[in-house]
């Protein structure tokens, strides 16, 4: 990979609706060569896809929080019982196994307050070794370039 395809993945990350024509003016380029390095980049898995960014508050999701889970069993099997349901949880958005004090960072997008107290006590609560969690709410976001 070299800096003009670094530029194309800078500006599709921005715009990944942009045309080819306007894509390649973007970062200097003809619109079949730009093409040739878009149609590369999605062969070699560097693009993985593309996706509609929506908004959570108007898709009745406003409230936002992070959420620390730790397991009171640390097996295999445990963690992919956990796994599985958080993957099929509608109000967990990311589910990440991370290092250090907690096995779980959870990002969950909630209507409200009381959807998520639900959440929290039918759901996670409920989850076979599941021995803390804690909660991070969100009350605003300076920087989230996921948005």
């Amino acid at each position: 990979m070299d800096a003009v395809d670094r530029r194309i993945l800078q500006v599709l990350t921005q715009d990944g609706r942009i045309s080819n024509v306007q894509l390649a003016e973007r970062v200097a380029l003809s619109p079949s060569a730009c093409l040739r390095r878009v149609q590369e980049l999605e062969r070699t898995g560097v693009i993985r896809g593309y996706r509609a960014v929506t908004d959570p508050q108007r898709m009745g999701r406003g409230f936002v929080a992070y959420v620390t889970v730790g397991l009171s069993s640390h097996t295999k099997a445990a963690q992919e019982t956990f796994e599985r349901a958080m993957y099929v949880a509608s109000d967990v958005v990311e589910c990440h196994n991370i290092a250090g004090t907690f096995e779980y960072l959870l990002r969950v997008e909630s209507q409200d307050l009381a959807s998520y107290k639900r959440f929290h006590t039918e759901m996670l609560g409920t989850q076979p070794h599941v021995s803390a969690i804690t909660t991070h709410i969100v009350m605003s976001s300076p920087k989230d370039e996921r948005r």
